[in-house]
């Protein structure tokens, strides 16, 4: 036995994870057969090193031999990277939703035509990834319109050769895991230059299972399984590995392990997804969250967050709920400091972020947010009332993972109050 890491309990208590010395041996060598770095990489390390995340990655550098810079502190990566100018970087999507968050922010205090030039520039990076990634799918070549190739041009040396220098001016690649990011906002990022490669895997499978290749990656989807690892759809759309990145089982928990552990190997992993022709996996949402509606409608409330954190440049964290509800709502706790600034220029300056989530005026923004949000979904999915949290998620009080990953039943157990008065009269089918 290497290490026993607790699971995050995002859908439960957590369990003890049994890792030995080959998970990570493996693990090494998986990382270095992907290709995606080499010895003369810089990695930007700033996850919890007992997270199995930045474990996995220190793993990879050891088998590699990259220089790797370490600093934990979530607030400081913004100011470290030009620093450090790293050629890679994991992280989570809330780190890439926050700088798109920030980026937006200082574009509207630039005034009105700044901002217009770069939401006209967001669209233009969203247009390019998307023909470029499927020329490359369809011809081997990352080939655009000429037209769309010069309007990428200028909004290149207007916004986002800015952006790439803010993340230090090297990135050549990030990895994206631990929770869903927003194909709007990885679609945004790939045309600006900022290439994040989406991966896939678990505490029980030592992290790494699925990545993106890198010039074929392919944004809302997690790549394919790294070398060694086999992956299979069971009938019910749940997606399971096998491989030598796989637990030995959960620490003294031998029920729990024969539940997710068959004798064979085939490890369980909760999650819904569906396999390409060509093996790209794409994750549809965790098999717990999953919601079915009183009218018997299925949701999946992670791609209606990713869809809300995609077109609301203010939320931070979104929990949609509708569980044997007859419809779909919505709590959001607010960027503090984004809607601070917001509330600033907007006749609310000198107010306390409690003070401002409960103004008129913060509560009308979001309406239009959520307004924008429900034109892109089906009915069923839409949110039809929702509720401004007094305060942003955060680790310390156990609603959020040291990887930023929300934890549902915490949530919604400790603001069961606001769940409630949203369906107050409601008539249930």
């Amino acid at each position: 036995l290497a290490t026993l890491i607790y699971t995050s309990g995002t859908t439960g208590r957590p369990k003890g994870v049994r890792l030995p010395h080959d998970n990570w041996s493996y693990m090494a060598k998986a990382i270095s057969a992907t290709g995606l770095l080499g010895p003369d990489d810089t990695q930007y390390l700033w996850l919890p090193l007992a997270h199995v995340f930045g474990k996995v990655l220190t793993s990879g550098q050891i088998e590699i031999g990259h220089v790797t810079a370490v600093d934990g502190r979530v607030d400081k990566i913004i100011e470290n990277l030009p620093v450090v100018r790293p050629t890679y970087m994991a992280a989570v999507p809330r780190i890439f939703e926050k700088v798109y968050n920030g980026v937006a922010a200082k574009a509207r205090e630039g005034g009105a035509a700044k901002y217009k030039i770069f939401q006209w520039a967001v669209e233009v990076a969203r247009e390019y990834a998307k023909a470029s990634q499927d020329s490359f799918r369809r011809t081997g070549t990352a080939s655009v319109p000429f037209a769309l190739a010069a309007k990428h041009k200028v909004a290149d040396a207007l916004v986002y050769a800015k952006i790439r220098e803010a993340f230090g001016g090297q990135l050549r690649a990030c990895v994206s895991g631990a929770s869903a990011l927003a194909p709007e906002i990885g679609y945004f990022f790939s045309g600006a230059g900022i290439h994040i490669l989406e991966g896939y895997g678990l505490t029980e499978t030592s992290a790494a299972s699925f990545v993106n290749p890198g010039e074929a990656y392919r944004t809302g989807t997690v790549g394919k399984p790294v070398p060694g690892t086999e992956v299979r759809i069971a009938d019910d759309g749940e997606i399971l590995l096998r491989g030598p990145g796989v637990m030995q089982g959960y620490h003294q928990q031998p029920e729990k392990t024969a539940e997710v552990l068959e004798p064979d190997g085939w490890f369980h992993t909760g999650d819904i997804g569906e396999l390409s022709a060509d093996g790209y996996l794409r994750i549809t949402d965790r098999k717990k969250d999953l919601i079915k509606t009183s009218g018997g409608k299925y949701v999946a409330p992670a791609e209606v967050e990713g869809q809300f954190k995609a077109v609301c440049p203010y939320v931070s964290n979104i929990l949609v709920h509708g569980a044997d509800r007859n419809y779909c709502t919505a709590l959001i706790a607010l960027d503090e400091p984004t809607i601070l600034q917001w509330a600033a220029d907007n006749g609310l300056e000198g107010k306390s972020y409690a003070e401002v989530v409960a103004a008129p005026q913060t509560v009308e923004l979001v309406t239009g947010y959520v307004k924008q949000l429900n034109e892109g979904l089906q009915r069923w999915q839409t949110i039809k009332k929702f509720r401004l949290l007094p305060r942003d998620l955060d680790v310390e009080h156990g609603e959020i993972t040291p990887s930023l990953k929300l934890k549902r039943p915490v949530v919604e157990r400790e603001y069961r109050g606001l769940i409630d008065e949203m369906y107050a009269g409601a008539r249930e089918n």
